[in-house]
């Protein structure tokens, strides 16, 4: 049975989608397999860092929630992302498999689907079907930011919620809507992530408080760094920069969202 894991925010911009994509390649490179559902409808983007464009792309989330496709049909297997690690000697473990359904980017569906909604009961059927299917592991939900239907049916339906936040009074307000809300509808398993802390913030203080304030625990604290705004969402930050602090963290993550699978697996980078 596979692990659903949702990742929200409730505002956007705190990079909720790179953490995302990364946490799930983590996932993956320890040997799971790994679905990715990009439900940000009305502001996709986490298909870029996969490298996966227009021109790979046939049909998306969109086309099934419109009854054009299957779900199968709008999935991608993005486990290239892989390969030049498999060939450095670097990713030496290539039983793990990710896989991606990206919601359109162009404007009149995002368009569409502002005007007319969709239903939305429709993507409790389809993450059943998926993960049957493609025999998955985990299943990653990117969410809209705020609260909206399709929001609180991740939530729903979700193993472990992964609440994203910056040091930020608004984001800090924010939080404490969803943490409530998640709380009400009874998710398992609350974590919290603090994206984009400057270094000279003493972490473990800030770690401290936020638990605190919220009574849910922090899994991470990653750091904001140049490397990430280099790299631009190009590729998937990890695999570029497995050395880097913010992977590091990531990995322990990773970790925290694995604990009841096999212990044979491992997010060892060496």
């Amino acid at each position: 049975m596979a692990k659903i894991i949702s990742i929200h925010s409730f505002r956007g911009g705190t990079g909720k989608s790179n953490i995302t994509a990364n946490l799930a390649t983590m996932t993956a490179r320890a040997g799971y397999r790994v679905g990715i559902v990009d439900t940000d409808i009305q502001s996709p983007g986490i298909h870029v860092p996969f490298g996966l464009d227009d021109t790979k792309i046939k049909y998306t989330l969109n086309d099934y929630l419109w009854g054009r496709c299957n779900l199968e049909a709008a999935t991608y297997d993005v486990s290239s992302v892989f390969t030049t690690r498999q060939k450095t000697g670097w990713f030496n473990n290539n039983k793990g498999k990710i896989y991606l359904i990206p919601s359109s980017i162009k404007t009149n569906e995002i368009s569409k689907i502002i005007r007319e909604g969709y239903d939305a009961r429709l993507l409790n059927d389809g993450f059943r079907h998926l993960t049957q299917q493609l025999k998955l592991d985990y299943l990653f939900i990117d969410t809209h930011p705020g609260i909206n239907e399709e929001t609180l049916l991740s939530v729903i339906i979700s193993d472990v919620l992964i609440v994203i936040l910056r040091p930020d009074k608004q984001d800090y307000q924010g939080t404490a809507v969803t943490i409530d809300v998640a709380r009400k509808l009874e998710v398992p398993k609350m974590l919290l992530v603090v994206n984009k802390v400057l270094t000279s913030i003493n972490t473990e203080a800030l770690r401290s408080q936020v638990q605190k304030n919220y009574n849910t625990p922090v899994a991470g604290i990653l750091p904001v760094c140049e490397e990430m705004f280099q790299l631009a969402s190009s590729d998937i930050f990890c695999l570029r920069y497995p050395e880097h602090p913010w992977t590091k963290t990531v990995s322990v993550i990773a970790q925290q969202l694995t604990d009841n699978k096999p212990a044979t697996k491992t997010f060892s980078f060496r």
